[in-house]
């Protein structure tokens, strides 16, 4: 198998305690790699390198309009290794290579974006009523931010992370999943020779209690950005807030998607089953509960299930390939329990509900649709991360906000109507960080994204999104030749007047 190192400084470098890891490839249920199995001692020798790289002349003392040239450089470097690091992926978690290339090419888009604006961070003079004083401010880094990152989208939402970091003049240190490290291991590399000055940019592989809890927990790490389950990041929250550090957390969803009978159904249909198929369900905005208004309830059932049944499964290399396998073993044996769990709650399978092994030798599961589902039942409250959909009837906007806002989460919500009106009514009412219309999943590096609720704390994507990886500074400046006693006139006891003879 090969076998890989953390990236530190600059270089590949074993784990201290010399313990590696299998990585499993989920289309052939084979194990293919070796991934450090590091521990608190990598994590330390990682955070130190970026506090050395934070304060080196390579990386601090260049200027902002260097910064952004380095910006510019690693998303020419990612969109020119595009295909190889989409191949990476697709061994790590198996998504289909047509979703990871197209992703690996909008991912350079991030880094071209903040880097426009690395040269754009500016503070301000403030008008204070004390006129003898220049007053401003200064927009200063954090210094090391530490990023957890997810196995579904590994490079793609550590892109969400790194790009206004290291705009802003930060350093990172990077704990991918255990199940998808190396397309990141591989990106660390690149990016080193894109010119990223040593010790910008470290990885550190492992499980979570392990390099993970140990970089929440670092002293020396100025900020957490992670991705993943409610459960990890709630433990993250914790670690961070021991040590009054700021974090950023995209969690988990349970998001709606809200059809009208005024819809194009075809459409609708189209974007329901995308919502929740496309990579496997394995999306934190899949849109996992269909709520249909009752008049076309079975006509909508009837299109989504017909796609469901046309969907192809097999080689995530393969063109034609629609679906993939899900991503970890683990993560398999929790979807076919979650559809086991929805069976004895009283829904009733539409749709798949099975291994599909005739797919192929590793970790597949029908697309599949529960019907006669109430929003109380946990297969409605609960986060599946697979290709599961529940659907549920409502009568009007007022039922369809209710069921969709009675909720957990509040990450992502689909409108489907014909009516504007009902469109703006619906995206005013419900509890979400996205509202899509006629549309669903959409993301843009310009366009801020994050949840209400259990879904996390805090925005990626947009032109502010950089401040959360900033720090403002106030300085006052006197423009007297001497500063104005409070006391009034005072001769300090024992201090000679200026001028007096000794």
């Amino acid at each position: 198998m090969d076998r890989f190192d953390n990236f530190i400084d600059g270089r590949f470098v074993p784990p201290v305690g010399g313990a590696y890891l299998e990585t499993e490839n989920p289309f052939t249920g084979k194990a293919w790699a070796l991934i450090p199995r590091s521990s608190a001692a990598d994590v330390d020798e990682a955070v130190a390198a970026a506090a050395r790289a934070f304060r080196s002349p390579a990386w601090a003392g260049i200027s902002a309009t260097d910064r952004a040239r380095h910006l510019r450089r690693l998303g020419e470097a990612v969109a020119d290794h595009a295909a190889e690091l989409a191949e990476a992926e697709v061994r790590d978690n198996g998504k289909t290579y047509k979703e990871m290339l197209k992703q690996l090419q909008n991912t350079a888009e991030w880094y071209h974006f903040f880097g426009g604006l690395a040269d754009k961070i500016t503070g301000e003079v403030l008008p204070v009523d004390a006129k003898d004083h220049l007053t401003y401010t200064r927009a200063e880094p954090l210094g090391v931010i530490g990023m957890i990152t997810p196995w579904n989208s590994p490079l793609r939402l550590l892109a969400w992370k790194l790009a206004p970091a290291l705009a802003a003049g930060n350093t990172a240190v990077i704990k991918p999943s255990e199940f998808t490290s190396t397309a990141t291991l591989r990106f660390a590399a690149i990016a080193h020779e894109a010119g990223i000055p040593a010790g910008v940019i470290n990885v550190v592989c492992g499980l979570g209690q392990e390099v993970g809890q140990p970089l929440a927990d670092h002293r020396d790490v100025a900020k957490i950005a992670f991705t993943g389950g409610v459960g990890s990041g709630t433990a993250v929250y914790v670690s961070a807030a021991r040590r009054l550090a700021p974090v950023t957390l995209e969690l988990g969803g349970k998001s709606p998607n809200i059809v009208f009978a005024d819809a194009n159904l075809d459409s609708a249909a189209t974007g329901v089953a995308a919502g929740i198929f496309a990579s496997g369900g394995q999306s934190c905005v899949a849109g996992s509960r269909l709520l249909v208004q009752r008049e076309v309830h079975d006509a909508m059932v009837e299109r989504v299930v017909a796609i469901a049944r046309g969907l192809r499964m097999g080689d995530p290399m393969h063109p034609d390939t629609h679906v993939g396998p899900v991503a970890t073993r683990p993560q398999y044996e929790r979807i076919l329990a979650c559809i086991a769990m929805a069976l004895d709650e009283g829904a009733h399978l539409a749709h798949g509900g099975k291994p599909l092994d005739a797919a192929g030798p590793g970790l597949f599961i029908e697309p599949t649709v529960f019907t006669n589902v109430s929003n109380g039942m946990r297969i409605a409250q609960e986060e599946v991360f697979g290709p599961v959909l529940c659907v549920i009837p409502f009568s009007d906007e007022e039922d369809a906000l209710r069921l969709a806002n009675d909720s957990a989460f509040g990450l992502g919500a689909g409108v489907w109507t014909g009516n504007i009106g009902r469109a703006h009514r619906m995206a005013a009412g419900l509890q979400a960080g996205s509202v899509w219309v006629n549309t669903y999943r959409m993301t843009s590096q310009i366009v801020p994204f994050g949840g209400y609720k259990a879904s996390g704390i805090g925005r990626e994507g947009g032109a502010d999104m950089i401040k959360a990886y900033l720090q403002t500074k106030s300085v006052w400046v006197n423009l007297n030749d001497h500063f104005a006693s409070p006391f009034g006139p005072v001769q300090a006891a024992g201090v000679q007047a200026a001028g007096r003879a000794q």
